[in-house]
């Protein structure tokens, strides 16, 4: 019944849908396009720090491509600088760095229009060194860096951002003159191409009336405690599904006896606690104890004999044991399951026997 009212709902939706605007349709969405700038400073380790300066000023413009609403590729142009120092040889050094990037960006939508931000890539950069004033030489290689930052859309297509990088290994690879790391605070401004599409007011009214069953079992989302139910499964009236218990046979083992004997033998009382052992850990499973005799004699005095068997074996079972008199039964089969046919003193031997079948419980789903 329920499942019927949801087909009504879905009914009514589409019907009044078709009466909406053609222009709702047609609005135009946000692009995954973008593009940007971006000003701060830029810290050079290893050369500024001693004897100089930086001058400290960096920029860059960029674009970038959003995958989806968390994931994008961004290309773009960086300059990061100036370092003005004086090496050990007494030599004024004014080195800069800039060049193209390529990288990997993540963003986290947080609440109120806020977002965090990650990035990866590689900056193929010529670094440019001044010597005395005079003597310039460059040198280009590729080097990574990291990123994140923090940003916050003032509009769904204008949005700023607190960024920091740290590029690796800004090294000199011509001349070996210069190993350089180098860190980065700044802001960023970008606009995303496109317009959101404006929804019409009906279209919200009707939306909001129309009940979503996100999992399609037949239960509605405001009702549904188990919003994720496989499409296989039945489920309750609050949409979680339905469970029911299996009982499964397992062979946990057989014991052997003498001919013409329902005497236990010592040996195999190990057996028997690790059966109990067994059954201990698992409260809710059962066991039959099986008797079985070898085809020798008449028939009805191989049945009594194999039923004295199973009850040998279920008497340890409870009495030394432990386990309840409830879960143990014990039935004799006589010759009528041999393990291994024929009238060989093998087969006898093998025939001779119990064996401890276990019954499992297991909670498995009921399936539509």
């Amino acid at each position: 019944m329920e499942l019927e009212n949801m087909m009504n709902h879905k009914l009514k939706f589409v019907l009044l849908a078709s009466l909406l605007p053609f222009t709702v349709s047609a609005a135009q969405e946000l692009t995954p396009w973008y593009v940007g700038a971006g000003l701060g400073v830029n810290n050079y380790e290893h050369i500024a720090t001693q004897n100089g300066q930086d001058d400290p000023y960096a920029w860059d413009v960029f674009a970038g491509y959003m995958f989806n609403d968390y994931f994008g590729a961004e290309i773009g142009f960086r300059d990061l600088g100036n370092a003005d120092w004086t090496d050990a040889k007494g030599i004024n050094n004014d080195a800069g760095v800039k060049g193209s990037t390529l990288g990997l960006v993540g963003i986290w939508p947080l609440a109120n229009r806020w977002s965090l931000s990650a990035e990866a890539g590689a900056m193929y950069y010529s670094l440019e060194n001044t010597q005395n004033g005079t003597n310039k030489y460059s040198s280009n290689d590729f080097a990574p860096y990291i990123g994140a930052g923090v940003g916050y859309n003032f509009t769904d297509n204008l949005k700023l951002q607190a960024k920091y990088r740290r590029y690796e290994n800004l090294d000199d690879t011509d001349f070996n003159t210069i190993e350089a790391d180098s860190n980065y605070w700044g802001l960023e401004l970008s606009y995303r191409f496109g317009s959101p599409a404006a929804a019409a007011p009906v279209a919200a009214a009707v939306i909001a009336a129309a009940p979503v069953d996100s999992d399609n079992d037949g239960v509605y989302d405001d009702k549904d405690q188990c919003p994720a139910t496989p499409v296989t499964h039945k489920v309750d009236s609050v949409g979680c599904t339905i469970y029911e218990n299996v009982k499964n046979k397992e062979d946990v083992g057989s014991i052997q006896f003498a001919n013409d004997s329902a005497v236990v033998k010592k040996v195999f009382y190990k057996d028997i606690e690790r059966l109990a052992n067994y059954l201990n850990k698992n409260p809710e499973f059962t066991v039959e104890i099986a008797g079985h005799a070898s085809n020798v004699g008449k028939p009805d005095y191989n049945m009594v004999l194999s039923d004295k068997r199973a009850d040998a074996v279920a008497q340890i079972l409870v009495e030394k044991y432990g386990i309840s008199k409830n879960r143990v039964t014990s039935n004799g089969y006589g010759v009528t399951q041999p393990l291994v046919a024929g009238d060989s003193k093998e087969a006898y031997a093998a025939n001779r026997r119990i064996e401890a079948i276990v019954t499992t419980t297991t909670k498995q789903p009921v399936l539509k």
